[in-house]
C-alpha cells in the first residue's frame, strides 16, 4: 500500500516557510510585488485650455506653492484638551465679547512692529540663481526676526502656569513661511497699478494688519469689504467709519459676490446661490477705480512745474479706458485667462520681437488691477462675480488659489488674482481659525479652538444641544441624612455649567458620530464641523469695531441677550443634514497629494467633514455655486475617504 500523501495545502505552507527563510538569509532575492492598478482620475481642463496635472513640472510647482506653518507641540495639544474639559464657560456671554479689541498691543514697550518680507533689490545683469539666493538669504533673516517677535509676544502675555491657574495657554500666531508664496505677492504688486485689498467684513482690521498696511504704503490701495450680507448693514457702516478714522486717506467699498437663484424643485427648498455682483455694488467699485485711475494720470508736482519734463512725461497707466464697457462686461466673453505672468508685449515696427534694450518708458497697453488679501476673504469669488460666470476656481477651503492668475476684464483692464497669504500679526491661532484664515484640516488643537469660539458664541444654544450629563442614568440616593445635612438637589438643565468638551460631546451625540473602535463620541469630527460652519459663514457672526461701547450694542439690539458675536437669523433656526461637499473632498485630495509629512502627521486623523447646514443663516448654500463638476470626486465613497 503506497504511503499516504500530505494535502497540497500543507506542502504549500511548508514551501512558503522555506522560501521566507531563504529570503531572510539572503540566499533568494525577494519576489517582485505587483502593484494594483490605481483608478485614474478624469483629467480636468484648466482656464488656459491645458490639462491640469498632465505636466510633471506643473505638479512640482503646485507642491512648492503649498503654504507652510509651524507645528504645535504635543504638550500644548494635551494641555488644551484637558483644560477644555475642565474650564467652565461664562454664561450669559457679556456684551463686551462682541467688540473686537485686537491683540497687537500697539504702543506697548517690548513689542516689535511686524512686517511683510520685501523683495531685495536686483539688477538686470544678475543671474536667476543669484537673485533666488539673495531672496532666500533675506527671507531666512526675516523668519528668524518674526519668530523672535512673536515668541516674545506670546511669552509676555502668557507668563503663568496654566495647570495651577486653570486658564487656557496662549497659542502661537501663524503666518506664511513659504518663500514661493511670498514671491507670488511680490510679482502681483510689481505689475499692478491699483491694488484691491479684500477684507472680511466680519472683522476687517484682522485682515488689514499693520504689516500689510506698511507694505502697501506706496501703492494705490482700495479696501474692499466682502461678505457684507453676513455682517449686516449696521455693522458694516460702523466698520467703515472706524477704518476712515484710523486710515483717513483710504477708500472703502463694499461688495457682495453671490445672488440667490430662483427656487427650483431639484434642491428641495434649499437656497442656492450663483456668482454675481449687484449692479449698485459694481457701480460703486468701478467708480472708485475710476477715481484712483484719474489720480494716476495727474503728473507729480516736480513734473508739473517743469514744462519740458511735462511734455515728455508718460503716465504709469493707460489714459483711455472704456468705463462703460467695464460696467457691461459680463458673460463668457470676458475673463480670458492668460497662461503667463503678463500678456505679450505689443510689437512695434522698430522692435518686432517686443524687446527693447534701452527700456524706454511707454504708456501701458492696459490697466492692471491686483487682488490681494488673506485666505478665504473671497478674491476668486469676487472675480467670478464681476465676470458673471465661473472663470477661476473658488472654494470654501482657505488657500485654494495656489498661484496668481491674470485675466482680462476688458481689452483695457486686466485683473490679477493673488493667492491668499496669512500675514504676520499679533493674533492667536484660535482667532485665525475662527475667521477662516487657516484650513480646518490643518488644525490639530480643535478643543482649544472650540473653547475660544464658545466664549464668543452660545454654541449650545445655537445648536439646541442637550447637556451630556442629562443623558446619564439617574442614581437614586439611598443614604439617610439628618435634617441639617440634606443632600443638594440636582440642578436643572438651564443651571448646568457647560465646557467646550461638553459642547463637542453633545454635538457628536446629536449627530450620532462615534469613533470606530471605542464607540465614544467623535469630538474631533464634531469640532471640525462646528469650525467649518463658523469659518464658512453658515453660522452668521460678526464683531463690532473696537470703539463701540456695550451701551451702543444694547441700544441697537445686537447684544442684549447674551448672543456675543452671533447674529441670529430668525426665531426658529433649522438644522439639516447635508452630505459632505465636493470642496471638502477636494481639500483632502490636495492635502494628501501636496502636503509634507509633518503637515500630514499634524492633521492626521482629525480631519472630518461638516455634515450640517444651518438653513436659517444668511450664507446658507452660497458655496453651492463654487462647485466644479468632477465625477470621480463625487462618486468616491465615504469609506475610501476615511481609509485614505
Amino acid at each position: 500500500m503506497p504511503p499516504r500523501r500530505k494535502p497540497t495545502s500543507t506542502r504549500q505552507k511548508k514551501a512558503d516557510q522555506q522560501l521566507k527563510r531563504a529570503i531572510k538569509r539572503g540566499d533568494v532575492p525577494p519576489p517582485q510585488v505587483e502593484k494594483k492598478p490605481t483608478h485614474r482620475r478624469r483629467p480636468r481642463i484648466g482656464p488656459t485650455g491645458q490639462l491640469i496635472g498632465s505636466d510633471p513640472t506643473v505638479v512640482e510647482s503646485a507642491r512648492k506653492l503649498q503654504s507652510a506653518f509651524i507645528k504645535l507641540p504635543p504638550n500644548f495639544l494635551e494641555q488644551t484638551k484637558q483644560l477644555a474639559s475642565d474650564l467652565p464657560l461664562l454664561r450669559p456671554i457679556p456684551d463686551d465679547k462682541a467688540i473686537f479689541h485686537g491683540f497687537d498691543h500697539e504702543g506697548e514697550e517690548g513689542f516689535e512692529d511686524l512686517s511683510c518680507p520685501r523683495r531685495p533689490k536686483w539688477r538686470f545683469d544678475m543671474t536667476k540663481l543669484e537673485v533666488e539666493r539673495n531672496e532666500e538669504g533675506v527671507f531666512k533673516k526675516y523668519l528668524a526676526q518674526t519668530d523672535r517677535a512673536l515668541e516674545k509676544w506670546q511669552n509676555k502675555i502668557d507668563p503663568i502656569d496654566h495647570t495651577e491657574a486653570m486658564t487656557m495657554p496662549q497659542s502661537p500666531s501663524y503666518y506664511e513661511r513659504n518663500l514661493e508664496v511670498w514671491r507670488q505677492l511680490w510679482r502681483v504688486t510689481e505689475i499692478s497699478q491699483i491694488v484691491l485689498v479684500l477684507l472680511d467684513s466680519r472683522c476687517p482690521i484682522l485682515h488689514y494688519p499693520p504689516s500689510l498696511s506698511s507694505y502697501l504704503a506706496d501703492r494705490k490701495v482700495i479696501l474692499v469689504l466682502t461678505k457684507v450680507d453676513i455682517s449686516g448693514p449696521v455693522r458694516v457702516a460702523s466698520w467703515i467709519k472706524y477704518i476712515h478714522k484710523h486710515h483717513p486717506n483710504s477708500r472703502v467699498v463694499q461688495v457682495e459676490s453671490y445672488l440667490e437663484k430662483e427656487a427650483t424643485g431639484d434642491h428641495q427648498g434649499r437656497k442656492q446661490y450663483e456668482p454675481s455682483i449687484p449692479d449698485h455694488f459694481r457701480a460703486n467699485l468701478v467708480q472708485i477705480i475710476k477715481e484712483v485711475h484719474a489720480e494716476l494720470l495727474e503728473p507729480p508736482q516736480k513734473v508739473a512745474s517743469n514744462p519740458d519734463r511735462l511734455k515728455k512725461w508718460i503716465p504709469p497707466v493707460k489714459r483711455d479706458i472704456d468705463w462703460y464697457g467695464i460696467m457691461q462686461a459680463k458673460g463668457a466673453k470676458v475673463g480670458l485667462a492668460v497662461g503667463g505672468a503678463a500678456a505679450p508685449r505689443p510689437k512695434s515696427p522698430d522692435d518686432p520681437d517686443g524687446q527693447q534694450e534701452n527700456h524706454q518708458p511707454q504708456e501701458p497697453s492696459y490697466l492692471t488691477i491686483g487682488l490681494i488679501g488673506q485666505p478665504n476673504v473671497g478674491k476668486s469669488s469676487l472675480l467670478n462675480a464681476l465676470f458673471g460666470v465661473q472663470k477661476v476656481r473658488a472654494s470654501k477651503t482657505p488657500g485654494k488659489t495656489k498661484h496668481f492668475q491674470t485675466l482680462y476684464w476688458t481689452p483695457d483692464v486686466r485683473l490679477v488674482d493673488c493667492p491668499g497669504l496669512v500675514m504676520p500679526n499679533y493674533v492667536p491661532m484660535e482667532m485665525q481659525v475662527l475667521s477662516g484664515i487657516l484650513p480646518i484640516s490643518r488644525v490639530s488643537a480643535v478643543p482649544a479652538c472650540i473653547y475660544y469660539a464658545a466664549q464668543l458664541l452660545p454654541l449650545e444654544r445655537v445648536y439646541n444641544l442637550a447637556h451630556p450629563s442629562t443623558k446619564l442614568p439617574v442614581v437614586e440616593d439611598k443614604r439617610t441624612w439628618r435634617e441639617d445635612r440634606k443632600a443638594e438637589e440636582t440642578k436643572g438643565p438651564d443651571a448646568l455649567s457647560w465646557t467646550a468638551m461638553d459642547i463637542l460631546t453633545a454635538y457628536a451625540d446629536s449627530k450620532g458620530w462615534v469613533t470606530a473602535k471605542a464607540g465614544r463620541p467623535d469630538i474631533h469630527r464634531a469640532g471640525n464641523a462646528i469650525l467649518r460652519s463658523l469659518a464658512e459663514g453658515r453660522l452668521a457672526w460678526a464683531f463690532w469695531p473696537p470703539d463701540t461701547t456695550p451701551e451702543e450694542i444694547a441700544a441697537i439690539g445686537g447684544g442684549d441677550q447674551g448672543h456675543g458675536i452671533w447674529i441670529p437669523q430668525g426665531d426658529n433656526t433649522d438644522y439639516g443634514s447635508d452630505p459632505e461637499s465636493e470642496d471638502e473632498r477636494e481639500e483632502e485630495n490636495d492635502h494628501r497629494s501636496t502636503a509634507t509629512e509633518d503637515q500630514a502627521e499634524e492633521a492626521g486623523g482629525e480631519t472630518s467633514e461638516a455634515d450640517e447646514v444651518i438653513t436659517g443663516g444668511a450664507g446658507v448654500g452660497r458655496f453651492g455655486a463654487l462647485a466644479i463638476n468632477d465625477n470621480e470626486d463625487i462618486g468616491r465613497s465615504e469609506s475610501e475617504d476615511s481609509e485614505n
